[in-house]
């Protein structure tokens, strides 16, 4: 039985010679340029790469590195705890290496796994410094300095020791991935191509190893059946952690006392923890081999995975089984006294987005898409979320 390969048509379909792409497309990309509301201003060029290619019928319209071409509109900076910062970008042209280029009006719809939100103008809007655990501790003590002036200032010593003050101002390094939206539709006749990829060689034999692989993780404390498996990396270690890295993601730190301590910080000062530690997840019994993330500048939202070796090989490499899920929230669990993410219930899409991700790094060699009939579509994970996938697994062959 082949492989399904519709979720990646997008990864393998045929260029289009030109394309309308109509309004209201969504173009993913990824920064180039440093964007803040402490040292941008107004006119400053910013540039970005798509990342993600766009389909437009059966067809790639918009392909994993065309560049789109814009400005800081404009640039608000926190006047204190109680302000927030604003940034504005405006994205006006994308332009391939052939020289080919289209004006484009967009809308900024989105940043990736940020504190910040984006209005309905797709201004960026900054977080209140004073409403997170770090400015609330400071406004506490402040009020304590006219009844006991002393044990304040010996809590904001603690405080100051352990935790450092909320930056509510808007720093954006490049790497930073977004999502545009756009408000006319446009005529694009780009030539340069995107990273090759092939099909994966015996379908067959590939359909059966996929198959014989478990379905579901369980988690360590509690033990609960957990996330579904739903890629397949075929490589060696050192293959897969290049790509990885090149991909911008980062292998998680183990979870001990320290990295609590350090996650406490970076949720109390509103910040992002790259290397932030996972809960255990194990795999007929096994622990993870592999843990890799992606997040930005909170720990609430982070991409993230668990990858397991497996015993068997195909096409003469060794193969690993992963699950990914996106969180996209952070609630305190009563029952388990720790904090817990909440995820995206809709995997697939996490599922695509590391296969894109890793194709766009140009190490990749094949991909492929693979049915499992008794893979469940509706499930719970070990938290409590919704779990809702097609069931396939994606294979990324390096």
């Amino acid at each position: 039985m082949k492989p399904h390969l519709p979720a990646l048509a997008a990864l393998l379909a045929v260029a289009a010679l030109s394309a309308e792409i109509p309004a209201g497309s969504n173009l993913s990309i990824r920064l180039k340029s440093k964007v803040s509301t402490r040292d941008s201003k107004p006119k400053d060029p910013v540039e970005a790469v798509v990342i993600a290619p766009l389909l437009v019928g059966d067809s790639v319209a918009v392909h994993q590195g065309v560049l789109v071409r814009g400005a800081v509109k404009s640039v608000k900076n926190s006047s204190g705890l109680d302000d927030r910062a604003a940034l504005e970008i405006e994205f006006m042209e994308m332009r391939d290496a052939s020289g080919a280029s289209a004006k484009i009006e967009a809308r900024l719809t989105d940043v990736d796994n940020a504190r910040e939100s984006v209005d309905e103008k797709g201004v960026i809007i900054g977080i209140l410094a004073g409403q997170t655990i770090s400015g609330r501790l400071d406004k506490g003590i402040e009020k304590m300095q006219n009844r006991i002036a002393g044990f304040a200032k010996l809590l904001s010593t603690v405080k100051s020791a352990m935790l450092k003050e909320a930056d509510p101002e808007i720093t954006f390094e490049p790497g930073v991935e977004m999502q545009i939206t756009l408000l006319k539709p446009v005529r694009w006749a780009g030539k340069t191509p995107g990273p090759s990829v092939g099909a994966a060689p015996d379908p067959d034999e590939l359909y059966r190893l996929v198959n014989s692989q478990p379905l579901q993780t369980l988690a360590q404390s509690p033990p609960k059946p957990s996330d579904i498996t739903n890629l397949m990396f075929v490589g060696t270690a050192e293959e897969i952690k290049a790509a990885f890295q090149a991909a911008g993601w980062t292998e998680a730190a183990p979870l001990n006392g320290v990295t609590k301590y350090e996650t406490f910080r970076a949720i109390a000062e509103s910040r992002g923890y790259k290397e932030a530690p996972m809960s255990v997840l194990l795999l007929e019994g096994q622990k993870p081999d592999m843990d890799f993330e992606k997040l930005l500048n909170t720990f609430a939202m982070r991409h993230h995975l668990r990858i397991w070796k497996r015993s068997a090989a195909y096409a003469g490499k060794p193969v690993w089984v992963c699950a990914a899920t996106h969180d996209i929230g952070i609630d305190l669990s009563q029952e388990q006294r720790t904090f817990i993410h909440k995820i995206d219930s809709y995997i697939d899409k996490e599922r695509a987005k590391v296969v894109s991700d890793l194709v766009f790094t140009g190490k990749v060699k094949a991909v492929a898409l693979v049915d499992r009939p008794l893979a469940p579509r509706e499930t719970m994970n070990a938290t409590g979320d919704k779990v809702l996938t097609d069931g396939a697994m994606a294979v990324v062959m390096f």
